[in-house]
C-alpha cells in the first residue's frame, strides 16, 4: 500500500468526515434542557403566544389533513398533535423538538402521498400548518443554541425536504419545498440575529459591571496612595528627631564610652538611610510617572511638599466651608490632650471630606461638627440637616466614604455612616490614640465609643 509522508491515502478525508459526524452527533443528538427565558418586560407573553399558535396548528392541521389530505381523522389528529407538540416542546428542549417536527413532516408526506388521488392537488411535502410549526421550532432553536447548531438544523431540514420532494416526489401535488426552505432560512437568520443582540447586551452589562469594580478598585488604590503620601511627613519627622538625638546624645555625657558612640552612630546612620528611602518612595507616590521630576498638587489643591494639616487648622477649614455657603457649627467636649500626628491628620481629613459631601449632596443644609476627646481616643461626629433643594449632578467618583474607611481602618478605629430619620446624614468615627497616662486596653468588648456618651470625659 502506497504512503505519502507516512499518511495513508484518504486518511485526512476519513478523519475530517469522522470529526464532522461527531460534531453533528454532539450538536443535534441531544435532549438537554434549554428553557426559553421569560421576557424582561412582557414576562411570559412569548410563551403564551407559542401556546396559542400551537393550538391553531393542532386544529388547522388536523382539519386540513382529514378534509383535503384524505387521511383518517384519528391519524390526522395524531400528526397534528405531534407538530403542535413540537412547538411547545421547543420552549424547553429545542433540539428534540426539531427532531419531532421533522419526523412529523416525514410521516405527513408519506401518509398523504399514499392517499393522493388524480385531479386533487395538495400542498406537499410541507402542509401550511406543518410549515408554520417548523418555523416556530427553528426560531426557538436558533434563539438558544449556537449559530453552528442552527445552521446544521437548517441544512438537514433542507436536505430532507429535497430528498422527499425532489427524489421521491408524488403524482399530483402543489410543491411547497422551495418556499418552506426560504422561510426556514429567514427564521434561522432572524433567530441568530436576536441571539447575537441578546449576547451583546449581556456582555455589555458584564463589562459595565467590571468597569465599575475596576473604578472602585482604582479609587481605593489612589486613596491609599494619598494616605501614604500624607503620612510620609509624620514618619519623616520622627526619623529626623531620632537622627538628631542620636547625634547630640554623645555630647550630653561626659567621657562617653566608645561602644555608646558606636551604637548612637549606627542609630543615626540607620535613621538617615530610612529618610533617604522614604524620600524615594514619596517621589514615586507623588508622581504618576516615577521618571518625571516634581509632583502634582494633591486632590485638595495643597502643594505636594506643604505641611500636613492637623486639628489646629480646623477653624480655617470651617471658615472656608462657610465662605462656600454652608452653615457650620463646631463643638468640642472632653479634655483636650496631645494626639498622635496620624490621628489628627485623619480627623482633619474626615471632617474635610464630610463637609465636602454636605456641600455636594445636601444644598441648603446646615452642618454640625462635634469633636469628643475621650480617654481612649477621639470621636468625630459630622451631621447635617436635610437638603432644601435637589443637589446638582456630581462629577465626583462617589467614593468619599471609601477614603474615610481607609483612614479609620489604618488606625484600627471605627466608622459609621447613616441616614437620619429626618432625611439628614451623619458620619461618626472613633480614632483610638494611646494615652501616656493610661495603659492601653486590648479588649474591644466594652461600650461602643461611637454611641456610648458615658465614655466622655468632661473634665475641663
Amino acid at each position: 500500500m502506497s504512503r505519502l509522508g507516512g499518511v495513508k491515502p484518504g486518511g485526512n478525508a476519513r478523519a475530517t468526515g469522522t470529526r464532522w459526524w461527531g460534531m453533528l452527533r454532539d450538536d443535534l443528538w441531544t435532549a438537554r434542557v434549554d428553557p426559553l427565558p421569560p421576557s424582561t418586560w412582557l414576562r411570559w407573553l412569548p410563551h403564551g403566544i407559542v401556546f396559542l399558535a400551537a393550538l391553531g396548528v393542532l386544529l388547522g392541521d388536523a382539519a386540513q389533513l382529514a378534509d383535503n389530505g384524505g387521511l383518517d381523522p384519528g391519524l390526522a389528529f395524531l400528526i397534528a398533535l405531534g407538530q403542535s407538540g413540537a412547538m411547545i416542546l421547543a420552549l424547553w428542549r429545542p433540539v428534540p423538538a426539531w427532531w419531532l417536527s421533522l419526523a412529523a413532516m416525514l410521516v405527513t408526506a408519506t401518509a398523504v402521498r399514499a392517499a393522493m388521488v388524480d385531479g386533487h392537488k395538495f400542498t406537499w411535502p410541507w402542509t401550511a400548518a406543518g410549515l408554520i410549526a417548523h418555523l416556530f421550532v427553528l426560531l426557538l432553536l436558533g434563539l438558544r443554541v449556537r449559530t453552528r447548531v442552527s445552521l446544521e438544523a437548517l441544512g438537514l431540514t433542507a436536505l430532507v425536504t429535497y430528498v422527499v420532494q425532489g427524489l421521491l416526489g408524488a403524482r399530483d401535488y402543489q410543491p411547497t419545498g422551495l418556499v418552506a426552505v426560504i422561510l426556514f432560512a429567514v427564521a434561522v437568520v432572524l433567530a441568530i440575529a436576536l441571539r447575537g443582540r441578546r449576547e451583546a447586551r449581556s456582555q455589555l452589562r458584564e463589562q459595565t459591571s467590571l468597569t465599575v469594580e475596576e473604578r472602585a478598585r482604582r479609587t481605593l488604590l489612589e486613596e491609599r496612595s494619598r494616605i501614604a503620601r500624607e503620612l510620609h511627613d509624620v514618619v519623616a519627622h520622627h526619623m529626623s528627631v531620632i537622627s538628631i538625638q542620636a547625634q547630640v546624645a554623645p555630647h550630653l555625657v561626659e567621657n562617653p564610652p566608645d561602644e555608646l558612640k558606636e551604637n548612637l552612630a549606627g542609630i543615626r546612620q540607620n535613621a538617615l538611610e530610612a529618610l533617604t528611602e522614604l524620600r524615594r518612595v514619596l517621589g514615586v507616590l507623588r508622581s504618576e510617572d516615577p521618571g518625571t521630576p516634581g509632583a502634582a498638587p494633591d486632590r485638595d489643591g495643597t502643594a505636594p511638599h506643604a505641611p500636613q494639616p492637623t486639628l489646629d487648622r480646623l477653624d480655617a477649614l470651617v471658615e472656608n466651608t462657610r465662605a462656600a455657603g454652608l452653615t457650620v457649627t463646631v463643638e468640642h467636649s472632653g479634655r483636650r490632650r496631645p494626639l498622635p500626628p496620624g490621628v489628627e491628620l485623619s480627623a482633619y481629613r474626615i471632617v474635610q471630606e464630610a463637609l465636602s459631601n454636605v456641600l455636594r449632596h445636601a444644598p441648603g443644609a446646615t452642618a454640625r461638627v462635634h469633636l469628643t476627646h475621650l480617654p481612649a481616643g477621639l470621636r468625630v461626629d459630622v451631621a447635617n440637616t436635610p437638603p432644601t433643594r435637589a443637589p446638582a449632578p456630581s462629577q465626583g467618583a462617589g467614593h468619599g466614604l471609601l477614603g474615610m474607611r481607609e483612614r479609620v481602618a489604618m488606625l484600627d478605629g471605627r466608622l459609621r455612616a447613616e441616614r437620619l430619620p429626618d432625611g439628614g446624614y451623619r458620619v461618626t468615627a472613633f480614632l483610638p490614640a494611646d494615652d501616656p497616662d493610661r495603659p492601653p486596653d486590648p479588649s474591644t468588648d466594652g461600650p461602643d465609643p461611637l454611641t456610648d456618651h458615658s465614655l466622655e470625659d468632661d473634665t475641663p
